[in-house]
């Protein structure tokens, strides 16, 4: 029970209920007192009451007066009468105006607890049911969005139905990557919706767009009422993808340019059915160059807009489709399930990180289908590895890597995996940190001149990188590591 509220002129009687109230057994997280009606009005007009105790004869506003008023509230109190034997009539007046119990003087604990345990059953099935009704229409209001065929006449009813519960005022729709709102308290998650996850959230909730900045999300216009949320899910879907394309978050139409008409002819050719083969039979063979090549042709139209998202979406898809009856026999249970991934376009950030998980899948594919001396490529990792590390400092990404070893992008990228553990990124950023604590701790360099000295032109990314990895900034590392 979240709140009780005594009203009794006399101090001591007041007191002494309050007391019992603690006493009770019943978990109370607010007791508060007055000695009048007018008193017990000005908290109940600004806060909600579970229960009330009020006296029937007191100054200013009787008990009587103050039923009447509380029961026009939105929600009002449980109420319950307290009197002397000779205010009985008065006492049945106000059980007929909805007052639940009533006590005669002196006040017995016992009889305190009692109607405060039952009351307080009362109100925990009230609010369960309350609770199992707004999950309900959760269930409901989730049509809205994962059903672009809803009739136009169960929008409506929906709409009417719990538009006053969800979503009364002004909203904007929200979607991005899974697990990008797990922790998010403002407005509702929609969790899973196809490949993304849905946030709905009222512009009075504060909730800030910022915190999506270094996310590929896409965000709607503001909208009014149940009836507009689909148009509003459709809107921010296809913000979504212009940012799953462009590697950036999109909230407005121009995510992407018009391209030409006949670049898009061109771009188109990728997606005819010898493409897609070609594709598919490259994966069984050992031209890796010519493997990588071909799908690069497909990420690179789309990154430039030749290609929309909708059609890069069924050229991959058709992949996954076919590449399972092709090499049926070489593809694990394991393979399987990341294949199923890769079928699931948006469960991804952008399209680079598509590319690399698709591109990672067929060379693991490709590598239990071909039989090969790898003996050559390890000798070249190795040296990738060792070029990582005495390169760190330099304006070092996989492609300048791969130029040196002389091995194409994508094979560099999932052997890289292979042999280190992690990826090309993640390898560069840790020698980078470790060498940068090295500096915070042994020399005298300033921030700046430590984030030149271990690759980063950016000291505002180097300084942004540093706090995620080691949670607190390279200032706050170096004074740590000074009071050693």
């Amino acid at each position: 029970m979240k709140s009780v509220l005594i009203v009794e002129d006399e101090k001591m009687i007041r007191r002494g209920i309050c007391t019992m109230v603690q006493r009770s057994g019943v978990p109370v997280e607010m007791i508060m007192e007055c000695q009048n009606g007018e008193l017990a009005w000005d908290i109940l007009k600004s806060k909600e009451v579970d229960v009330m105790f009020t006296d029937i004869r007191m100054p200013k506003m009787d008990g009587i007066e103050l039923v009447h008023l509380a029961n026009t509230l939105e929600k009002p109190p449980l109420i319950v009468a307290i009197s002397g034997y000779d205010d009985f009539s008065y006492a049945v007046e106000m059980l007929r105006s909805g007052v639940r119990e009533y006590i005669l003087k002196p006040v017995e604990r016992d009889k305190i607890a009692d109607i405060l345990k039952k009351l307080n059953e009362e109100i925990e099935g009230r609010n369960l049911k309350s609770q199992k009704d707004k999950d309900f229409g959760l269930k409901e209001v989730r049509q809205l969005v994962e059903r672009p065929s809803l009739p136009e006449e169960r929008i409506g009813e929906i709409a009417e139905r719990y538009g006053e519960i969800f979503f009364g005022g002004r909203y904007k729709v929200y979607v991005a990557v899974k697990g990008t709102f797990k922790d998010e308290t403002e407005g509702i998650v929609f969790a899973e919706v196809y490949d993304s996850d849905v946030l709905v959230a009222e512009t009075s909730s504060g909730y800030d767009a910022d915190k999506l900045s270094d996310v590929c999300a896409g965000i709607s216009d503001e909208y009014t009422g149940l009836v507009n949320l689909r148009k509003a899910y459709e809107e921010a879907l296809k913000r979504r993808k212009n940012a799953f394309v462009t590697g950036s978050l999109k909230d407005s139409d121009d995510g992407l340019k018009e391209a030409p008409e006949a670049l898009k002819i061109q771009a188109r050719r990728l997606l005819e059915e010898a493409s897609l083969m070609q594709r598919l039979q490259l994966v069984g063979t050992k031209r890796e160059d010519e493997l990588d090549e071909q799908w690069g042709k497909l990420f690179t139209e789309t990154k430039r807009g030749n290609l929309s998202y909708d059609e890069f979406e069924i050229a991959v898809k058709d992949f996954t489709e076919n590449v399972k009856k092709i090499y049926k026999n070489s593809i694990t249970d394991e393979a399987g399930e990341g294949l199923e991934r890769l079928k699931n376009v948006l469960s991804f950030e952008d399209i680079d990180e598509y590319r690399e998980g698709l591109m990672e899948w067929i060379m693991k594919l490709r590598e239990s289908i071909c039989e090969s001396d790898d003996s050559e490529a390890k000798m070249k990792i190795k040296a990738a590895v060792e070029y990582v590390k005495e390169n760190y400092m330099k304006d070092l990404n996989m492609a300048v890597v791969s130029n040196y070893i002389s091995m194409n992008y994508s094979m560099l990228s999932y052997l890289f995996k292979q042999y280190t553990g992690t990826n090309f990124v993640n390898y560069l950023k840790d020698i980078r940190i470790r060498e940068a604590k090295k500096l915070l701790t042994e020399t005298d360099m300033k921030i700046i001149e430590v984030s030149r000295a271990v690759g980063y032109d950016n000291e505002k990314h180097f300084m942004k990188t540093f706090r995620a990895e080691c949670g607190v900034s390279p200032g706050e590392y170096r004074k740590n590591m000074q009071r050693q």
